[in-house]
């Protein structure tokens, strides 16, 4: 059984962040790599310990920090050239440690404009040094509160979305008629299939989601489907830290493929702790405020918020089935760590956490998690309002103007807004909102001043953990 843990030991910011392997006059982060059967063998506790540790570390030389000769690609890339600078600000390195950046107001949360990353989707081979968006899209950091919760939705939703593409395509092959079902799950609507009797499938009316019905809840374009993904990609691309189970020989065929003189860097195990420390994050949750003319507002905005529209793509609650969160995840794919490749997979079981019982529940007993989010993509930019515009380069084959519904929980802690972070208020935020946005921005534009007050108030309620 996993024990509680405090959220105040869970979330403070140490002085001196130290590995539990480590002495506390040793200058390394790291200690030695954990392979997967470490973690599987330290016990939940030591687990989470493991990977905060790993979060604010500050990675050195001496344990892989940098690569000399790797870009900042996911996909494991060599440079053409050594690297003139072991960190530079766009293409990377660009962080000492993950908390850098995840800090705001506490540690797992966001970062303020000065610590946008930029996404090289244009520039795999090489690294780039200037701000032209024909380069790079730069994007602000978002907070990893909830993220385990976050990422069990999405696999049920996957399931579900699947579920029903099978069930169809079985119907069509014994009925030899195309069957066309409308995909739904958990109250979302992501358009319709058609499965035809020869076995293929039509998905070109398939809506917010990639034609494999896999969700993807991660990153504003909702391209990353895993803790495990992210992580990986976050460690070579910000801090230079390569996780054997990408970067090591299996794909790369070198156990230093950066050529710094580190090989295997992060074992399996490694990541598994960090992961392990994400998704036992405590989600936010709306409470209502200690002021008794915020709180009144607040409530009054909660009801203006639905009615103007925002709660269609910022559903406040999804419902969720099951609490045990399994690393790898069923939905891991190359580059990470598989279900296949172990023996069975570690099983957190996050409603042992004293944040859990915090969760509302349905009439079915189901966890309700409220992301005010519906994990779906959306184009949010018309000829009228592209204040989500400006970006020249798809990410993951998804086009421009398209984004994931950002998650308002924890909204009122994790300014400023935007992809970019580059609006300062909520109120910039909504204004922004073209494409399939743009019904609920007039309604809210056009709504009275007393109206857009509430809703900013309540939106300001929904804060981060403490």
């Amino acid at each position: 059984m996993m024990k509680r843990i405090a959220l105040a030991a869970l979330l403070a910011f140490p002085a001196l962040a130290q590995s539990p392997r480590q002495s506390p006059w040793t200058e390394g982060a790291v200690g030695r790599p954990w392979r997967y059967p470490d973690a599987q063998a330290a016990g939940v506790d030591t687990l989470i310990a493991r990977g905060r540790a790993l979060f604010v570390a500050r990675f050195t030389d001496a344990e892989g920090a940098g690569r000399p000769m790797a870009t900042q690609a996911d996909i494991p890339t060599r440079r053409r050239r050594p690297a003139a600078q072991a960190h530079q600000r766009l293409s990377g390195p660009d962080a000492s440690a993950c908390a850098d950046c995840h800090h705001q107001p506490v540690i797992g949360g966001a970062g303020g404009f000065a610590a946008n990353a930029f996404t090289a989707e244009g520039a795999r081979n090489a690294a780039f040094d200037i701000l032209d968006p024909q380069f790079s899209s730069e994007r602000g950091t978002t907070h990893l509160f909830g993220a385990g919760l976050i990422e069990l939705l999405a696999r049920e939703m996957t399931r579900d979305l699947r579920s029903q593409r099978d069930a169809a395509a079985a119907e069509a092959r014994a009925t030899g008629a195309a069957v066309t079902v409308p995909l739904m799950t958990k109250g979302v609507r992501f358009g319709a299939l058609t499965a035809l009797p020869d076995g293929t499938l039509d998905t070109g009316a398939v809506e917010g989601i990639d034609a494999d019905l896999t969700l993807r809840p991660f990153g504003q374009k909702g391209v990353v489907g895993t803790l495990r993904r992210f992580t990986v990609t976050a460690l070579n691309a910000h801090h230079g830290m390569q996780a054997a189970e990408r970067f090591g020989a299996r794909w790369s065929g070198s156990a230093d493929f950066d050529a710094d003189g580190v090989a295997d860097e992060l074992g399996a195990g490694d990541i598994s702790a960090l992961v392990a420390f994400q998704a036992s994050l405590p989600p936010p949750i709306a409470a209502p405020p200690d002021d008794p003319q915020w709180a009144a507002l607040a409530a009054d905005g909660a009801q203006a918020f639905d009615a103007l529209g925002c709660a269609a793509c910022h559903i406040p609650a999804l419902p969720l089935d099951s609490l045990t969160f399994a690393d790898p995840s069923p939905f891991e794919g190359a580059g990470t760590l598989r279900a296949a490749d172990v023996a069975a997979p570690i099983a957190l079981d996050l409603a042992t956490l004293d944040w859990a019982a915090r969760l509302p529940r349905d009439a079915k007993g189901r966890a309700l998690v409220p992301l005010y989010g519906d994990l779906k993509r959306h184009a949010m930019v018309d000829a009228q309002v592209a204040g989500f515009g400006g970006e020249l380069l798809s990410q993951g084959f998804v086009e421009r103007d398209v984004f994931l519904t950002a998650e308002l929980w924890g909204a009122g802690d994790t300014a400023p807004y935007g992809h970019r972070g580059d609006m300062t208020t909520l109120d910039a935020a909504i204004r922004a909102h073209g494409g399939e946005g743009r019904a609920a921005r007039d309604a809210y534009i056009a709504a009275d001043d007393a109206a857009r007050v509430a809703v900013i108030a309540f939106l300001k309620a929904l804060r981060a953990p403490r």
